[in-house]
This record gives C-alpha cells, structure tokens and sequence, in this order.
C-alpha cells in the first residue's frame, strides 16, 4: 500500500486553523455566571441607597422638632405677667406703679430722711418739667434767672408714683419718679421715668439733702 506524502503548507494550515480554534474557546464566556457577586453587589447597592435617603442633603431641612406632650407643657410655670398697668390707665393705675416701685426697692431710709427727699423730688421733677420754681435750686437750674418756656403743660402734669431709696452709701441717695405728662406739640404720654440724686451735706450743725446737677 503506498501513502502519499502530506504537503508542508496543508500541515502550516491545519496548525493555524487550530489554533484560531482555541483562542476562541478560551475567549468565549461562560453559558452560566455565578449568582453570589451579583447578590454583594446587589445589598451593597441597596445600602447605598438607604444611606442616601436617610441622609438630609444641604437644601433639605432637618425635621422638625417634635412638640411636647400635654402633660410636660402643663408642666411649666406660667410667666409672669408685668404689675405695671398699661399706658392710659389713668389715676387709676397709679397705685400698681407704686407698688411696683415699693417691691423693686424695698425702704432702707429713715422715714424722715425719706419724707425730705421725696418732697424735693417731687419739686425738682415739676420745676423741670413745667418751669414752676426752679429759682430754689440756681445750682441745679442755672438758666432759671432767663426765661424758660416749659417743656410740658402744668394742666396735665401728673406724679404717678416716687419712691426714695440710699445710693450705695448712707450719705447718698436717689429719687425714682414716674410721672405723666403733654409736652408742648400736645402729645400726653405716661410712664415716663426720672431720677434724681442727692447727698447728705452738714449745714449749721443740721444734715441735709443736697440734689445734684445733671451732667
């Protein structure tokens, strides 16, 4: 039996033709992944997303705090309402504010020293404000020799409350006023606050209570 030699170049095409063969074989993907990375990345995803929806962004506001029940709001004390009457009360509201004086500075002048001082803070509060009898004290009212036009009217010109308390010493001492009154543009307002200073001076061997310019 003879055999007939195989040629060179058919035994160079077959190699080629199988190794083309293989390379494709490797490069091909497979018929079926395996499921569990795609289940990681799948709860890693999902984490993700619940992260960012928990997350308030910049824009987006906080939630508001959550209201009190009942029974804590019920809880709290009630405030304090001010004792001052309101404006316009009238004579009938004076009362309150002295009273109201009386509790934020409670006395600790003799009463004697008290009566003198609150009758020249009273005079020095109407001398002030309407002009009446400011040439007692030329020290306190050094114009009082020119004329004077008052600043407010003496028909509505109306003390509401004074008291007279020491000013850090015993030798020193103040006098709050709070008073009503209609300037001259005709404007009535109340609740208006002054305060007067004075200091205990000895003049023939008597002390007495000396008030003291304004700066």
């Amino acid at each position: 039996m003879t055999t007939t030699p195989r040629s060179p170049r058919l035994l160079l095409l077959s190699t080629v033709i199988l190794a083309v063969a293989g390379v494709a074989l490797l490069g091909a993907p497979p018929g079926q992944e395996p499921s569990a990375p795609a289940t990681s990345s799948t709860a890693h995803a999902a984490t993700d997303s619940s992260a960012a929806t928990a997350a308030p962004t910049a824009s987006q506001p906080s939630a508001p705090p959550r209201r009190p029940s009942t029974a804590s709001a019920s809880s709290t004390p009630p405030v304090v309402e001010s004792a001052l009457p309101p404006h316009g009360e009238g004579v009938a509201g004076d009362r309150a504010i002295q009273g109201s004086l009386e509790e934020a500075w409670p006395a600790d002048l003799p009463a004697a020293d008290e009566r003198e001082l609150l009758t020249a803070g009273r005079a020095l509060l109407r001398a002030d404000a309407t002009g009446i009898g400011r040439a007692k004290w030329p020290t306190v009212f050094p114009d009082s020799v020119q004329v004077v036009v008052p600043a407010f009217a003496t028909a509505r010109f109306r003390i509401q409350a004074a008291i007279a308390v020491r000013d850090g010493s015993p030798d020193k001492a103040v006098v709050h006023l709070v008073w009503a009154g209609m300037d001259r543009g005709g404007t009535f307002t109340d609740l208006r606050i002054t305060d007067w200073f004075f200091t205990r001076t000895i003049k023939k061997g008597a002390s007495t209570w000396t008030p003291q310019p304004r700066t």
